[in-house]
Formats: structure tokens, sequence, C-alpha cells
């Protein structure tokens, strides 16, 4: 099952202790940057990602949907927040989608439609453990399999299903 990917594109450039201090110097280039380092994580982990950014700071030649390198780019329209257009995209969306942001308003409307939520910081972390995972040839050991133990785990510590199955999207990530 394949992840869409949806991320709050300037809410996570300007949490980023990478991307915020080139977002700071120019806005264009710390969008190109963030949209450099999807593209190279798209193509670690073949997952749907599309990134909007309030279209008030759009570049003129962008369209309002555009696609660089496989990763969607998205502009909201004038008079339209990003986050109007990112809980759109979760509704439709529902459980195939992973809603990435740190905006509280965005996150609770994504998890009561149904799609796994992660904050931003926690998703730049996945990123750069998946380039660092890649560039060093590492493999997970234990990925997925079984593992013997004589620890009892009785249904009080399970999990609801809803979070069991945001818990299984994340670690897709």
């Amino acid at each position: 099952m394949s992840i869409h990917i949806i991320i709050d594109g300037y809410n996570l450039i300007r949490q980023s202790s990478f991307f915020s201090p080139i977002d700071r110097r120019d806005m264009q280039l710390g969008r190109e940057t963030l949209t450099e380092t999807l593209a190279a994580y798209k193509r670690i982990k073949g997952h749907k990602i599309t990134v909007v950014f309030d279209g008030a700071q759009a570049p003129s030649f962008f369209q309002s949907r555009d696609q660089i390198k496989g990763i969607k780019v998205k502009f909201s329209r004038s008079g339209e927040s990003a986050d109007s257009v990112i809980k759109r995209m979760a509704a439709r969306e529902k459980e195939k989608a992973l809603v990435v942001s740190s905006d509280l308003d965005v996150m609770n409307f994504a998890a009561f439609a149904g799609c796994a939520t992660i904050t931003a910081l926690k998703f730049e972390e996945k990123i750069a453990m998946a380039t660092y995972m890649d560039v060093n040839g590492i493999e997970r050991e234990n990925e997925g399999g079984w593992v013997p133990t004589t620890k009892k785990k009785g249904p009080r510590r399970r999990l609801s299903k809803k979070q069991r199955k945001s818990r299984i999207k994340i670690q897709k990530l």
C-alpha cells in the first residue's frame, strides 16, 4: 500500500533547522531545497508526495499546481490558505494519506478525517534517517519479522485500531 504524504510546505521549512536559514535568505531557494530533498526521499521510499504552499507568496511563473522531479507542488489560490487546501486533500484521501504539519488545527482535522499525522520535525528526522541509511547502505534488521520473546503483552496494552494503522504508516516512512 502506497502512502500519499501531504506536506504543509512553509510549516516544514520554518520548523526545520536545515531549511529555515535557507528560507530566510531566499524564499524561492528554500522551496527548491525542500523539493530537492523530498525528491531524493521519494527515490528511496517511493511514496506519493504533495507539498502545499500558501499562494500569496507564490512565484508568478508557477501554476497553482506543478510537478517537480516527481513531487507535486501546489500553491493555494488567492484568498485561500494552504491549511484549507491540506484539509480538503485530507478529507478526500482519508486513510490513504499521511499529513505532515505542526499546525494543531490541521493535524486534528486530518486525524478526524482518518489520516495519519506526523509533526514537521519528526518527518524531517525520518527524511534524514532514510537518506543516511541509503547513502551508507545500511539495512534495518528485524524489519517487520517476529522476534521471539517471553515478555507478555495483553490486550490492555494494545493500541486502538486507528492508532495501529497510523503507526504502520509512520513506520513506512
